[in-house]
């Protein structure tokens, strides 16, 4: 099947007892046991609820893995997957990378004896360079947030395997409609579902795919004995929201192409960082692991106070932390979403105090333009 039939169809077919085609929500906490240990598969439902598992088996589809794994937040996966690891262990990762990843691995899991080392990604070398003998973990975002590099995931995967550290990729700017890092060597691929997949902005979750066996039965076993599983209403709405992620991501693609092209041409703005522009350095490795560039673009406006002036005179997008929804939503990195990141990191990687942050909705492209345009007058 191709890709909308699975977002539609896998773990999603109609209710065996009444032939409801929308997966029912199972809503209990407990079930009923015919006797002691004699029950249908579900005991508990931290361990099994038919809606988390549906929408785990259409997940792991759409990347194709094998294995999927939902969790209440994306922050909730994350946490899980580095409780795979223990004291003593050491990550490489990406240094750029969303704020609250970078507070979870710097503030709780450092303190807790693990050991991280942060590396410029767009280069593989830097990886390579960066291994220990303690390494068991390579971590990336592609493209990062949110200044928008890339990891050559084949390449950075054939370092990984040669390490024998697991590699993890934050696949929640693309979502599975536009890369699949499973396919390019990846052993883990993570989402915030609060954004793409889950689309609407009503929701917070978070989701882990993996094909290897042995992953899944560590996941598995820590998604219970934690506990940081969404509820089933969560899971029911990323469920009915999967069914558009296709036709969403290619209007978010779309208007997001033209904004970039418009922004790249307005003087007010000293510089677009966005992977579907040919002046993106890394554009050609773009067009070679993505499907489409995303809906995700940052912008330089030169001054802290001309991005403040920004982000209060739109009109239709909104200022607000996110991203992935079907509005549009504008956000100021230093001050929202980056800020536990070290002031020096920032300005080294280009996080300034006059960095803006499109997430780049599917309203009408023409009105969008139109308020990028004012508000930047």
């Amino acid at each position: 099947m191709n890709f909308s039939t699975k977002a539609i169809h896998v773990g999603q077919e109609p209710d065996e007892l009444t032939g409801a085609v929308t997966v029912p929500l199972y809503q209990t906490s407990t079930y009923a046991q015919s006797g002691i240990g004699e029950h249908k598969g579900f005991e508990y439902a931290r361990t099994h609820n038919l809606t988390r598992q549906k929408w785990e088996e259409n997940i792991a589809a759409l990347e194709q893995g094998t294995h999927g794994f939902a969790f209440a937040s994306g922050l909730a996966a994350i946490d899980t997957i580095m409780k795979m690891l223990s004291a003593g262990d050491h990550v490489v990762a990406a240094e750029d990378m969303y704020g609250g990843t970078f507070r979870l691995f710097d503030k709780i899991l450092r303190r807790m004896g693990m050991h991280f080392t942060y590396v410029d990604m767009t280069n593989p070398e830097n990886v390579r360079s960066a291994l220990q003998p303690n390494t068991k973990m390579i971590y990336t975002e592609s493209p990062t947030n949110p200044m928008m590099m890339l990891t050559d995931l084949s390449a950075v995967a054939q370092i990984a395997t040669s390490a024998g550290a697991m590699m993890v990729v934050d696949n929640t700017f693309m979502s599975p409609y536009l890369q699949t890092p499973l396919t390019l060597g990846a052993d883990i691929v993570l989402h915030s579902a609060t954004k793409y997949l889950g689309g609407h902005s009503d929701l917070v979750s978070g989701v882990v795919v993996t094909n290897r066996t042995d992953i899944a039965d560590q996941l598995r076993f820590l998604q219970n004995a934690a506990g940081a599983i969404p509820g089933p209403f969560d899971c029911w709405l990323c469920l009915r929201s999967i069914k558009t992620l296709a036709v969403r991501m290619k209007q978010h693609c779309e208007n997001a192409k033209a904004i970039a092209e418009f922004c790249a041409k307005h003087p007010a703005i000293h510089k677009v960082y966005y992977p579907g522009l040919e002046s993106h350095p890394q554009h050609t490795l773009a067009k070679r692991q993505m499907r489409d560039f995303g809906a995700m673009i940052s912008l330089e406006l030169g001054t802290e106070e001309k991005a403040r002036s920004f982000a209060k005179r739109v009109k239709v997008f909104t200022l607000a932390e996110s991203l992935g929804g079907v509005e549009s939503l504008v956000c100021y990195p230093v001050g929202m979403t980056h800020g536990s990141v070290p002031v020096e990191t920032r300005e080294r990687l280009g996080i300034t105090t006059s960095l803006i942050r499109l997430s780049v909705g599917i309203e009408d492209v023409e009105d969008l333009i139109a308020d990028i345009d004012q508000a930047l007058e």
